[in-house]
């Protein structure tokens, strides 16, 4: 099951993070953090094959004992991050990516409307339920 998802600006601060248990929500954050690393490190070992490349999906990230920590950069370096429960062993890679498609598409459409502006932390009713959805479709 999907425990956290986070969406993170280009210049690595957080959009946008929501975490199922609530009371591990430090510890998410930090866990977010952390992978910021290991997806600069995936996006400039693939350097310019990237621009050129339309897969945006990067796979797993980093797995720990309780969560594998999955990640996502779109082509103007949005990071989404989903840290996945590792116990559930029935979640499949091509799961992870149609998640994370979904998640980019609920993104775009924030982006398309006029009232945001972009940099700012995502509040939208539309998107949280769309990240709600996600988490329970999962579990």
């Amino acid at each position: 099951m999907a425990v956290c998802i986070a969406v993170i600006a280009k210049e690595n601060y957080p959009l946008y993070i929501r975490s199922v248990p609530t009371e591990n929500e430090l510890k998410f954050h930090y866990t977010v953090h952390t992978s910021l690393d290991v997806v600069d490190e995936k996006i400039s070992a693939m350097g310019k094959a990237l621009v050129d490349q339309r897969e945006l999906y990067l796979g797993l990230l980093y797995p720990t004992e309780d969560y594998k920590v999955y990640g996502y950069v779109t082509n103007s370096k949005v990071k989404f991050v989903m840290v996945v429960d590792s116990s559930n062993t029935a979640l499949r890679d091509n799961e992870i990516r149609s998640m994370f498609r979904k998640l980019h598409n609920s993104y775009t459409d924030i982006m398309c409307n006029p009232f945001y502006n972009p940099g700012d932390r995502i509040h939208s009713r539309a998107f949280d339920t769309m990240v709600n959805s996600m988490m329970m479709q999962v579990c």
